[in-house]
């Protein structure tokens, strides 16, 4: 009987792996308040609606408060990103979902750290389930 669980657990493990795309590195480095990137840099105010074209991104609305866990250091000629996550009553069933938007979308209006850690982005900043 266990041997047949551990059967259906690794096809269930193997299921949902090959449902996630290692997507293409948007920077080769990013910003971010500690070594984990889990400290929120800062909050910012969506200045415009964006839907993100797969799935790195967030979708933000105007006005929705967005919490900033890293910035994305461009290379040059490449958009400026940053990965947070937005909380709002409205959107509910995006709360806690962290993506990346354009940082021209956003308006900062609280920063919470000035010791800024500069740290190499790896394909795991970018896979998408």
């Amino acid at each position: 009987m266990s041997y047949s669980l551990g059967i259906l657990l690794c096809v269930g493990l193997l299921h949902q792996t090959a449902r996630a795309v290692s997507m293409d590195k948007l920077a080769d480095n990013k910003i971010c308040g500690d070594a984990g990137c889990s400290h929120v840099l800062s909050v910012a105010t969506a200045l415009d609606d964006f839907t993100g074209p797969d799935c790195r991104f967030i979708n933000i609305k105007m006005g929705q408060m967005v919490y900033v866990y890293s910035k994305l250091i461009p290379e040059e000629g490449a958009g400026v990103f940053w990965s947070g996550s937005v909380y709002s009553e409205r959107y509910v069933h995006q709360m806690g979902i962290i993506g990346y938007f354009p940082a021209t979308m956003v308006k900062e209006t609280q920063k919470f750290t000035q010791d800024e850690v500069r740290i190499p982005t790896t394909n795991m900043d970018f896979y998408c389930e």
